[in-house]
């Protein structure tokens, strides 16, 4: 056998790609990693490999997001040659299913429907994914919501499905009540289990859990994406922890030979030292894109 990888001469690179997954899942001189793989173990991939081509578009790095579409799509191609080895479905099958989807849902781009303006297509758009929920025999409101997805990215995908049948408040306010009633329940726990001397780990997760939720449903209302405010402020404290790290190690110290007090004075000048960048006007919001809902909701 031939232990070269396919050479580049003139072939479709994803035919390549296709024919470079093949070698390595053959029994017959492939790699022993990839061999042992199996759809569970290469998930985790799959979901870092997508939050990296997130994390590249955030940096504005293109070069790097052009190598991080490319490890998002060998993990495509990874699962599609296991489903293929289990004569399930290949990677062609997956292409031609997704853009027979994508051609159903465009009746205004590929057929004669006519779509007055962004706002109704954006409600046809979520009929027929609602109609093909139904036709898989996916039935509620919130039926389709993927489990696997982040916690805070299911929170809001739960929340907005409620919100299209009514379940929902209608403004802010009672939203923010709602956090500091959560907040309150979340207090009180803690207070009886210090009463007792013994805190219960159920009682703090459910209390927990009702709080993290009601801060995700006050970001939906404020149109902020909660994964994207709780990512700018890890960047903030990475950043600032690390000029901490700096004054600590000025006076030839680190943060395990400091006390609080010590590092508590450094962070509160790591904090004044950083302006807050100057006010701009809000953009426009744009109309929704179902485009790019779709690419996040589960299909």
């Amino acid at each position: 056998m031939d232990d070269r990888p396919p050479a580049s001469d003139g072939t479709r690179n994803i035919d390549r790609l296709l024919a470079v997954m093949a070698r390595l899942r053959d029994p017959e001189g492939g790699c022993p990693w990839d061999l042992a793989q199996d759809f569970s173990t290469i998930a985790p991939y799959t979901i870092e490999e997508a939050y990296e081509v997130a994390d590249a578009i955030e940096r504005g790095d293109l070069p790097g997001l052009q190598d991080e579409l490319g490890d998002l799509l060998l993990q495509v191609v990874f699962h599609a040659r296991m489903a293929e080895e289990a004569r399930q479905f290949d990677f062609e099958a997956v292409a031609g299913a997704v853009a027979d989807k994508m051609v159903r849902r465009h009746p205004h781009v590929f057929g004669a429907a006519d779509l007055a303006d962004a706002a109704a297509q954006t409600r046809d758009w979520e009929a027929r994914k609602a109609a093909e929920r139904v036709a898989r025999g996916e039935t509620g409101a919130l039926a389709g919501v993927a489990r696997g997805l982040p916690a805070l990215l299911r929170a809001v995908k739960l929340q907005k499905r409620a919100a299209r049948v009514g379940f929902d408040w209608p403004e802010t306010a009672p939203v923010l009540a709602k956090v500091e009633e959560e907040l309150e329940e979340l207090r009180h726990e803690i207070a009886v289990g210090a009463d007792r001397a013994r805190l219960n780990p159920a009682r703090l997760k459910d209390e927990l859990g009702d709080l993290l939720f009601a801060v995700v449903n006050l970001a939906r209302h404020l149109k902020i994406d909660p994964e994207a405010a709780l990512r700018h402020t890890n960047a903030k404290f990475e950043r600032r922890f690390g000029l901490v790290e700096q004054a600590l190690e000025q006076e030839g110290k680190s943060p395990g030979d400091a006390s609080l007090e010590e590092m508590e004075t450094a962070w509160q000048r790591a904090k004044r030292g950083e302006r807050p960048p100057p006010e701009e006007p809000a953009p426009p919001e744009p109309a929704p894109d179902p485009v790019r809902s779709e690419q996040k909701e589960p299909t």
